[in-house]
């Protein structure tokens, strides 16, 4: 099955980001320092916004 690299990363970086706020939620419920995880997902979001916003690169 042949799919598109940029799909797979977007999808990728979606289910990083879902496990990310499970976590920072699990934390913030146990009282626990969450800033390294809070971190961690705003750089994830940063590169799911450019990776779907970046143009296309593949010829036509």
């Amino acid at each position: 099955m042949d799919e598109d690299p940029d799909t797979y990363r977007i999808l990728k970086l979606r289910a990083e980001i879902l496990e990310l706020g499970s976590a920072i939620r699990q934390l913030r419920r146990e009282g626990l320092d969450h800033a390294a995880a809070q971190l961690l997902i705003s750089r994830k979001r940063a590169q799911l916004e450019q990776l779907v916003k970046a143009p296309e690169r593949r010829p036509a």
